[in-house]
């Protein structure tokens, strides 16, 4: 049992798919596949119009297989593979590299050469080739009545959430917080001098950054992913001091450990604040401060939760 598609985000919609392909894999005995690919279709065909990634590709990878996924397939993306026709691509692809004996999609799916390829050319060539075709409705949710429309979950809805710095949507149509991960770097010293010491993270290059603000956020460490850590992190170029790179900078609650050179992940929970020029440092200490309270506040635990207290 196949699925395909880019899967960046691996949002409520792709589970649902994910949730069919497994069910139905098990009911035939079969292993479940993912077919994804990488680089982004985005960057080979269109240099320079790679969009925001919502997922790196061990992320993808560790979602999937918490999902059921047994086999998590990477397909280069090259132009030559862009190129194929869509019976091409099924033949080389499907049939003769995986054997698939049914393959679900979304609706919307498309592919090969110019993306001329639908789900129903895919039921077509799967009666020739001998695999059953599937295509799943999006999954979305639907609004107040005043709005009279409904939001489908998408990668590119996903991305627009983070972009706005609505974490809390976004969260909603991943099933889970908006993650970055990346390697802890040395910053300017300053949050040091100011009694609030930052981890300064170096993100991938494509990383889904959310809009400049403070946020609340879950902090871990992959050597130690079991434990969560309360931070509040703050995204932007540091007004206050004139500051003109971007940065994302978590102030890790109740430890006092040096991160550098670790890898760690941030997952966004709420947005606190606009990113505020003040008209000195004791301004800007005042309101990390009042941070740090509604930081807390937003991220209460329920009883026996492992945290940085423990």
């Amino acid at each position: 049992m196949v699925t395909i598609g880019v899967f960046d985000g691996v949002h409520r919609g792709h589970q649902e798919l994910i949730s069919r392909t497994v069910a139905a894999a098990a009911e035939r005995g079969l292993p479940g596949v993912m077919l994804t690919f990488d680089p982004h279709p985005s960057e080979v065909l269109r240099p320079g119009s790679h969009p925001a990634q919502l997922t790196t590709l061990r992320r993808k990878a560790e979602i999937v297989e918490s999902l059921g996924i047994d086999v998590f397939c990477v397909l280069p993306f090259t132009l030559e593979l862009s190129r194929l026709q869509p019976e091409e691509f099924v033949h080389e692809v499907l049939v003769d590299r995986l054997h698939a004996a049914a393959v679900i999609v979304g609706d919307n799916f498309t592919f090969g050469a110019k993306a001329a390829g639908d789900v129903e050319l895919l039921r077509t060539l799967g009666r020739r080739f001998g695999f059953a075709a599937f295509g799943a409705e999006l999954q979305g949710k639907e609004l107040s009545e005043e709005d009279q429309s409904a939001i489908t979950f998408s990668s590119t809805y996903v991305r627009s959430c983070i972009d706005a710095g609505d974490v809390v949507a976004a969260a909603e149509a991943l099933g889970r917080p908006h993650r970055l991960e990346g390697i802890v770097v040395r910053g300017d010293g300053r949050g040091h001098e100011l009694g609030y010491p930052t981890a300064n993270l170096s993100t991938p290059r494509f990383a889904a950054v959310p809009a400049d603000g403070v946020y609340s956020a879950w902090f871990t460490r992959s050597a130690d992913p079991g434990r969560r850590l309360r931070a509040a992190v703050s995204v932007g170029t540091n007004p206050t001091f004139s500051g003109r790179e971007r940065t994302v900078e978590a102030f890790v609650l109740d430890v006092d450990e040096d991160f550098y050179g670790q890898h760690v992940a941030i997952d966004f929970v709420t947005r606190l604040r606009d990113q505020v020029r003040f008209a000195d440092s004791a301004g800007l200490v005042a309101q990390i401060d009042d941070d740090v309270v509604e930081t807390r506040k937003a991220l209460e635990l329920p009883p026996g939760a492992l945290t940085g207290d423990e």
